[in-house]
């Protein structure tokens, strides 16, 4: 029996009902199952009543499917700021720890167990946020006693607590406090901020203000400290997956963003790092039979931030972290090495203005560093001295260093 031109109109305009005056909280499966329903109608009938209701579904699903709807819009305050990511703000964040605090600092052996916490902070609402946690110190040298006054800190977040919350998603977070000083936590904080500039295959910190209020002696320490993003988050933001392999050479691994690394460190002052050993460097891969790429971490020993215990090791023969080495590979491929050098020639700008603009530095260290970043730029603006600095690795004669960690072995 065939259907009536008024039929099918009515039928039309209820399926186009539920398309215009649907609730908000109508599901996507709900109009994908609709736009299929529309679609064979219109296929089998051919009736000039189903082109409006097929040309609707077909904007529909360029909606849902090619264009970026603004789903916050419609979320509670809550729900909007778990979707921001912790590291997506320069803005400093002050957070207030709560426990025994002492006993969490004094636990520094080779074992150190977690310690349960409370972590306060202000929403954008101004609301105080409570999330239970547990945390533990971390580290090695800055964990030492005799080393560091505040060691490092790994705070674990459980999924029920922080839901809703800045900290949604997150894992375990590295805390980094003031070794002796407040403001060499202020230096390196400015070094991750320089390698994001360079590369997204880096790590993102946030700097934050920490009360630490010690539940049992009724006393509080505040100070500044930073937050670093978790490896597994950093390598989902660049689509791919932490290789936790050893003996990766330098020469095996992504030419660009080796070469960028190794730059970088040679601008700071950095030599504390190894690709072999993995130490202060994690390699990013997007599966096992891609070409990995390194990122580098922990910058408490480079020159530019000039902390009084950083020492050069030994092997190097360098008198002070103020003293550039450049730790890279024998370079054959000088193009891809001048196009790296253009990358930080075309940021200089940038780089100046991270420290100049920062109201948190002090004016000798602003003037200090502008002279250590100007003897860099000196050298990569000059072709010359750039291929005499960055040659080193092919001397005759110059053992092959490799940096272990606490043990530095020359390998030759």
């Amino acid at each position: 029996m065939i259907t009536s031109k008024r039929v099918l109109l009515q039928k039309n305009q209820r399926i186009k009902a539920l398309f215009f005056y649907r609730p908000s909280n109508v599901r996507r499966e709900s109009n994908i199952f609709f736009c299929t329903l529309i679609l064979q109608n219109f296929i089998v009938k051919f009736f000039l009543p189903y082109t409006i209701s097929a040309i609707w579904c077909f904007s529909l699903l360029q909606g849902m499917y090619f264009s970026a709807p603004n789903e916050l819009a419609n979320l509670p305050a809550t729900q909007v700021e778990a979707s921001n990511n912790l590291f997506d703000s320069d803005e400093v964040l002050e957070i207030k720890l709560s426990g025994n605090i002492r006993q969490l600092f004094n636990d520094r052996g080779d074992a150190p167990q977690y310690h349960p916490l409370v972590l306060n902070y202000k929403n954008n609402e101004g609301k105080e946020v409570s999330i239970t946690l547990k945390a533990k110190t971390r580290g090695n040298f800055r964990r030492d006693r005799e080393n560091c006054t505040y060691p490092p800190i790994l705070l674990n977040f459980q999924s029920i607590t922080s839901k809703g919350s800045i900290f949604e998603g997150q894992d375990k977070v590295k805390l980094v406090t003031p070794c002796r000083e407040e403001e060499y936590i202020f230096r390196e904080y400015l070094v991750y901020k320089l390698y994001n500039l360079i590369t997204p295959k880096s790590f993102r910190a946030r700097l934050v203000k920490v009360n630490f209020y010690d539940t049992q002696k009724k006393r509080e320490t505040v100070f500044y400290s930073f937050l670093i993003e978790e490896d597994e988050q950093m390598a989902k933001r660049n689509k791919t997956r932490i290789l936790d392999r050893k003996n990766i050479t330098g020469e095996s691994t992504e030419t660009e963003t080796f070469l960028k690394m190794a730059v970088f460190q040679y601008m700071i002052g950095n030599t504390d790092w190894s690709v072999p050993y993995l130490h202060n460097i994690r390699i990013v891969a997007f599966d096992s039979a891609s070409i990995p790429s390194v990122v580098p971490y922990d910058f408490d020993h480079a020159g530019i931030v000039n902390a009084p215990y950083a020492m050069p090791p030994e092997q190097l023969a360098l008198r002070s972290t103020q003293e550039r080495r450049f730790r890279g590979y024998c370079i054959t491929d000088w193009k891809t090495m001048d196009e790296v050098a253009a990358t930080f020639i075309r940021l200089k700008d940038d780089v100046y203005k991270l420290y100049t603009t920062n109201s948190l530095l002090d004016a000798r260290y602003i003037k200090s560093t502008t002279k250590f970043l100007d003897e860099f730029y000196a050298t990569i603006s000059n072709q010359k001295k750039m291929r005499s600095e960055f040659s080193f690795p092919c001397k005759e004669g110059v053992p092959k260093i490799v940096i272990k960690g606490l043990q530095n072995t020359p390998i030759p």
